[in-house]
């Protein structure tokens, strides 16, 4: 699962960076609740990404009515659903809404439960091994 491409490779246009990030934060608020470390983990994909307040307001602003904007890319598909998987994982809980949402998505890129599972699994077990928040 490893790749060599960076974020910034992957998400080279601002819609796509605006779309990852109406991405995760749909999965961020699905329980209703962001603990700090899911807040600290949109900061540093926000910053990282490059986008400002003005460019995040309209998504949080609208959160309610929002759904996932599935990228064409396989590449960033694969990004997406990772970054998902460890958002969803943040707050060292996995609510039922926010596993619902992740298979959503990975049904939606042709991706099953199966591959889901195994990312999550792989992910509690590298914590810390060059994840996005570290």
């Amino acid at each position: 699962m490893q790749n060599t491409q960076s974020f910034e490779d992957v998400l080279d246009s601002q819609q796509k960076k605006l779309a990852f990030f109406q991405n995760i934060i749909i999965v961020a608020a699905a329980d209703k609740v962001l603990d700090n470390d899911e807040g600290n983990l949109l900061l540093l994909v926000g910053n990282r990404l490059g986008l400002s307040p003005e460019d995040v307001n309209p998504i949080i602003d609208n959160i309610g009515v929002l759904s996932f904007i599935i990228p064409e890319e396989g590449l960033q598909k694969t990004l997406e659903l990772q970054t998902l998987v460890q958002m969803m994982m943040q707050d060292g809980q996995i609510h039922d809404k926010e596993y619902a949402l992740c298979l959503e998505y990975a049904n939606r890129i042709g991706f099953g439960k199966a591959v889901l599972d195994d990312m999550m699994q792989q992910f509690s077990s590298e914590e810390g091994s060059g994840n996005i928040a570290h």
